[in-house]
């Protein structure tokens, strides 16, 4: 769009509402649901990666079914797609949210959780920092659409049409001209847009 922008920081489970009340234009890294775009509008999608779960290196975990974490404690974000993903899949887990991922993951780290769920990209980027070395991932877990949505867009207050416009235009852009591409082949070994 070759515009400059001013980053706003906002708690994520306040984020939508901030939107709605005005205190910044547009909201990334939000993922598109129905629930959510009852609230508000939505670009084209711009990256889409399955949920992941991550566990201590020393676990008795195996795999990354309810069953196999059945009476485990797994952490996620709270107001987060992984807390609603976690809370309707795992309902034999004790689920607990924090505000942050980094909460969780920390938690995990002291040996307060058995297990975290969060996007696989986010987790595999942790893992390869010093505070992420003991643990591994687990695995990633097939995206529910109805819970997951199409992908990861980027959320405008309702009726910013002339502002989503752009934004699509940029995206579509972005895609076509293979800038896209090569920003994902420097930081990614698979396609983050997915399918």
């Amino acid at each position: 769009m070759k515009t400059e922008c001013e980053f706003v920081v906002q708690d994520f489970d306040g984020s939508i509402p901030a939107l709605q009340a005005g205190k910044f234009d547009a909201n990334i890294n939000i993922t598109i649901t129905p629930e959510r775009a009852e609230k508000v509008d939505f670009t084209h999608k711009y990256y889409q990666t399955p949920p992941a779960i991550a566990v201590p290196k020393d676990s008795t975990v195996s795999g990354t079914s309810p069953e196999d974490l059945k009476g485990k404690a797994l952490g996620v974000q709270s107001a987060t797609i992984h807390q609603n993903f976690a809370e309707q899949k795992y309902a034999g887990s004790t689920i607990k949210p924090y505000p942050t991922g980094d909460e969780a993951r920390t938690d995990m780290v002291n040996g307060r959780l058995d297990a975290v769920m969060d996007g696989s990209i986010l987790l595999t980027e942790w893992l390869k920092k010093p505070e992420g070395a003991c643990c591994k991932l687990l695995g990633t877990l097939a995206p529910d659409p109805a819970i997951h949505g199409p992908g990861v867009g980027i959320a405008l207050q309702k009726g910013n049409k002339e502002l989503a416009e752009k934004l699509d235009a940029a995206i579509d852009a972005l895609r076509a001209n293979g800038k896209y591409k090569e920003i994902n082949d420097k930081y990614f070994a698979f396609d983050v847009y997915g399918s």
